[in-house]
């Protein structure tokens, strides 16, 4: 019984280290709503409320804002198809470096 069970657990660790391909694995990457804060705290606040509920000094409140918006906002200064905006300023740039950040923040802002 030793050696079948020996046997089999030889079988089940030579089989895991089989290399199906050349590619590395990559875990997938879950939205997390507390980088998102790290990233709203660090750069919004510039000029949105740091409650994202509230308006803020020069830009309105982003609470709830989609993923869509926050999208189209941050890496191209535009809105999404459809969207009326809640000002009609032009004063946000683009912040393209946050591009990693964009489903965190809507994770937050959510």
């Amino acid at each position: 019984m030793k050696k079948l069970l020996l046997i089999f657990l030889l079988a089940l660790i030579s089989g895991a280290c089989e290399k199906d391909s050349d590619q590395p694995v990559k875990a997938a990457r879950l939205p997390d709503a507390v980088r998102g804060k790290r990233v709203y705290m660090g750069t919004c606040i510039q000029c949105h409320n740091s409650d994202p509920s509230k308006d803020g000094p020069v830009a309105p409140a982003v609470k709830g804002a989609s993923e869509a918006l926050i999208e189209a906002r941050i890496l191209h200064r535009a809105y999404p198809p459809g969207y009326t905006p809640k000002r009609k300023t032009t004063t946000m740039p683009a912040f393209p470096y946050l591009k990693s950040a964009i489903a965190d923040l809507a994770a937050f802002l959510s």
